[in-house]
C-alpha cells in the first residue's frame, strides 16, 4: 500500500479542521472562537518564542459543556487540540498546529472555594498562581509554589509543566502541594482525581497528570494546598569571589541540616542586569550572591539567621547581608524574579535552559558551562534554584545574526546532556516541549520511552492531545543517536534506519 504523501496529509487535515471550524461556529458564542488570522498570530508562541507557529484555530471555551463539544467535535474529525494556559511557559509546550485547534483555558478562571478549615482551595485551571494566595491572604493562608511569573501564569499551566519556584527547596514542586484534579478525557469523560485528602484510594494517577503537559486530558479543577503564613521570615544575602565556591556553599548548608525556605544563585551578569533592572541593591563587583529566606516562629528565625551567618563565612562567602525589614527582603527577591526580563536589557535575545543536577555538582556544572560559553561565543547569565539543583542558565544571543540561534540551541543541548552526565534530569520545572525532545533521547533508552508512549495511548489512543511535545519517537531518537555516536556506537541500534 503506498503511504499518503505530505501533501494529501496536509490536504485532508487542513478540510478537517475546517469542518470542526464550521461546527463550532453553530456551537459557541461568537467570542469563543477565533478564526482571523490577525487575532490567531496572538496564540503563535508561549514563552519559549524562538519558536512559533499560527495555530489553525482558537477556541476559548467558559463552560464544561463548551469544552466537550471542542474535544467531541476534534475526536469524530480526527483534528489536533492544543490546551494552552496563559502562555508563559518556557518549552514550547503550547507551541501550536497549523491544522489543529487550540484549546485556550483562559477562560475558566474562577476561585470556586476557599476551605480554611481544611486548609485547602479549589480553583478552575485559568486562575493565576499569585490570585490563589490573595484569595487566601484573610484567612492568614497562601499556595507555596512561586515560579518567576507568578503574577500572570496559570495553575493549569503549572500543572500541566509541575512548575516550581523560589520556595520550592522546603514547600516542594507543583505535585507537592496539588490534592486533586478534575479531568476531561478526550472521550469526554469527567474523572476525578484525588481530593481534599492527602490520600486516596486506588493507584496514584494524581501525580501522573501533573507535569504531563496537556497529553492526557484537560485539567477543568484544581485543588491545592494552603500552608498558614509564617510567623516570621528573614532573608540573608551573602556575596562570594567565585562562583565555584558559592555552589560549594550550596550544598554546605544543607549538609549541616539547614532547610531554608529559598535559596537561590546567581552569577554575576545576572546580578548586574538585576541590578540595572530593579535597583536591590546587589553588589555588583560579587562573582555570585547566594540568596538564603528562613521562616518560621520569632525564635526560630532569630536562631537560624546566627547559624546561617556564620556558616555562609565558613563557607567563603566574603560578605553576608541580613536585610533589614519586609520591604528591603521583597526587593533582594524582586531582583531575583525579575532576572529572566533584566537579560533583555544586555542581549537582544537569550535561550532561558532549565535542567537539574545534584547539589555537590553545582560548582564543577558552573565551570563548565562557562567553558562551553567560550567555546560556543556565546554570552551567559545564571540565575537557579540552587537549593534544589535547579539551574537556569540564560543563553544570550542574537536572532538578527545568521547561525546563532542554532549556536544557543547545541549550546543549550550541550548543557542538557551534562545534567544527565552528572545524575540530574533534564528539567527541573519547565518541562519537556518541543524544546527538550532531544534532551529525553539524551536521557532515556528506547524501551522506557516506548512505555511512555504506552501509557500516554492508554488515555488518548487517537494521539489527538498535544502531539510531537515532550515524549519524542523512537525515530527522532535514532537519528539523534546517529548524531551524536558515543564510542563508535551508535544509540538505538535495534532500530531499523532508512
Amino acid at each position: 500500500m503506498n503511504a499518503v504523501s505530505p501533501l494529501k496529509h496536509m490536504e485532508a487535515a487542513t478540510q478537517a479542521l475546517a469542518a470542526v471550524v464550521d461546527a463550532l461556529r453553530d456551537a459557541l458564542p461568537n467570542d469563543a472562537l477565533v478564526i482571523e488570522e490577525a487575532e490567531r498570530r496572538a496564540y503563535e508562541c508561549d514563552g519559549l518564542s524562538a519558536y512559533r507557529q499560527i495555530p489553525g484555530a482558537v477556541a476559548l471555551p467558559r463552560t464544561r459543556d463548551e469544552l466537550m463539544t471542542c474535544l467531541r467535535l476534534c475526536r469524530e474529525h480526527g483534528v489536533s487540540i492544543i490546551p494552552r494556559g496563559a502562555g508563559t511557559g518556557l518549552s514550547g509546550g503550547a507551541l501550536p498546529s497549523e491544522t489543529g485547534l487550540l484549546l485556550s483555558m483562559a477562560r475558566f478562571n474562577r476561585i470556586l472555594e476557599i476551605d480554611a478549615d481544611n486548609r485547602c482551595a479549589v480553583v478552575q485551571p485559568g486562575v493565576r498562581n499569585l490570585a490563589i494566595s490573595e484569595a487566601a491572604a484573610p484567612q492568614g493562608l497562601y499556595y507555596a509554589p512561586d515560579p518567576s511569573s507568578q503574577i500572570a501564569c496559570s495553575i493549569g499551566g503549572n500543572v500541566a509543566e509541575n512548575a516550581g519556584g523560589v520556595h520550592c527547596l522546603k514547600y516542594g514542586l507543583t505535585v507537592h502541594n496539588v490534592t486533586g484534579l478534575e479531568i476531561v478525557t478526550l472521550d469526554g469523560e469527567v474523572v476525578r482525581l484525588g481530593g481534599k485528602t492527602l490520600d486516596t484510594p486506588g493507584l496514584d494517577l494524581l501525580a501522573f497528570m501533573i507535569g504531563s503537559e496537556g497529553m492526557l486530558g484537560i485539567v477543568t479543577e484544581v485543588t491545592v494546598r494552603l500552608l498558614p503564613r509564617a510567623e516570621r521570615t528573614q532573608v540573608l544575602m551573602a556575596s562570594f569571589d567565585d562562583v565555584e565556591t558559592a555552589g560549594g556553599a550550596v550544598a554546605g548548608i544543607i549538609a549541616a541540616g539547614l532547610i531554608p525556605a529559598g535559596l537561590e544563585m546567581m552569577d554575576n551578569a545576572a546580578i548586574r542586569a538585576a541590578e540595572d533592572f530593579v535597583h536591590a541593591g546587589y553588589p555588583v563587583e560579587a562573582a555570585a550572591i547566594l540568596l538564603c529566606e528562613l521562616d518560621g516562629t520569632n525564635a526560630e528565625v532569630s536562631e537560624d539567621v546566627m547559624v546561617v551567618r556564620q556558616k555562609l563565612l565558613d563557607l567563603g562567602a566574603t560578605e553576608v547581608r541580613t536585610a533589614r525589614d519586609d520591604a528591603e527582603r521583597a526587593l533582594f527577591w524582586a531582583g531575583r524574579k525579575a532576572a529572566f526580563p533584566a537579560a533583555g536589557r544586555i542581549s537582544p535575545d537569550y535561550y532561558c535552559m532549565d535542567g537539574t543536577i545534584p547539589r555537590h555538582q553545582l560548582g564543577t556544572v558552573l565551570h563548565r558551562i562557562n567553558e562551553l560559553s567560550a567555546e560556543h561565543g556565546l554570552g551567559v547569565c545564571n540565575v537557579f534554584h540552587a537549593g534544589d539543583g535547579n539551574l537556569h542558565p540564560l543563553i544570550l544571543y542574537d536572532a538578527n545574526q545568521t547561525g546563532q540561534l542554532e549556536t544557543a540551541e547545541a549550546f543549550g543541548q550541550q548543557i542538557l546532556e551534562l545534567c544527565v552526565a552528572v545524575g540530574g534530569t533534564i528539567t527541573g520545572e519547565h518541562g519537556v516541549g518541543v524544546e527538550k525532545l532531544d534532551g529525553m533521547c539524551a536521557q532515556f533508552p528506547a524501551p522506557e520511552l516506548e512505555q511512555f508512549h504506552r501509557l500516554r495511548r492508554a488515555f488518548d489512543p487517537l494521539g489527538l492531545l498535544n502531539p510531537g511535545k515532550a515524549i519524542p519517537t523512537l525515530a527522532r531518537c535514532a537519528e539523534f543517536g546517529r548524531e551524536h555516536v558515543h564510542h563508535g556506537q551508535v544509540a538505538h541500534p535495534d532500530l531499523p534506519r532508512l
